[in-house]
């Protein structure tokens, strides 16, 4: 996690390895959600900025689990990055900074090579769960 005076956190792309394709990265993933939740809040991010992608995942989420739906749930995951793009542009800098973290974070679930389909199902949700920390430690540094 780096961040210099007056700037934004961000987490590297080693972190992001380790958070979302490392089963033992959990402490990683809590200190860089805790520190980018701190910056995003800190940038004036609103927490219905955050709201309006993290519903989109929980959407994406339900349908990853319903048997026989898990492709279509793959393809809407992918279809998250324009969307993101979107929202970045549309709503500024604060939001930007969160697309930051999160675009490269999804390429390590859609694009890792050599994974497998369980190794797929294990990133996605360690992707929720990061995606889950980030919104909980904006809302705790005093997010609105």
């Amino acid at each position: 996690m780096s961040r210099g005076r007056g700037s934004e956190a961000s987490v590297s792309q080693t972190q992001l390895e380790q958070i979302i394709t490392d089963p033992e990265g959990t402490q990683v993933l809590v200190h860089a959600a805790d520190e980018l939740g701190r910056s995003l809040q800190s940038s004036g991010l609103a927490t219905n900025q955050i709201r309006a992608l993290f519903g989109e995942v929980r959407r994406i989420e339900g349908e990853w689990k319903i048997e026989g739906r898990r492709d279509q749930a793959l393809r809407r995951l992918i279809l998250l990055k324009p969307k993101m793009a979107y929202r970045a542009r549309r709503e500024g800098r604060a939001v930007a900074a969160l697309v930051r973290v999160l675009d490269p974070a999804l390429d390590l679930v859609v694009e890792a090579p050599g994974v497998g389909r369980n190794n797929t199902d294990e990133n996605f949700q360690r992707f929720v769960d990061f995606f889950t920390a980030i919104l909980a430690y904006h809302k705790a540094h005093g997010g609105r």
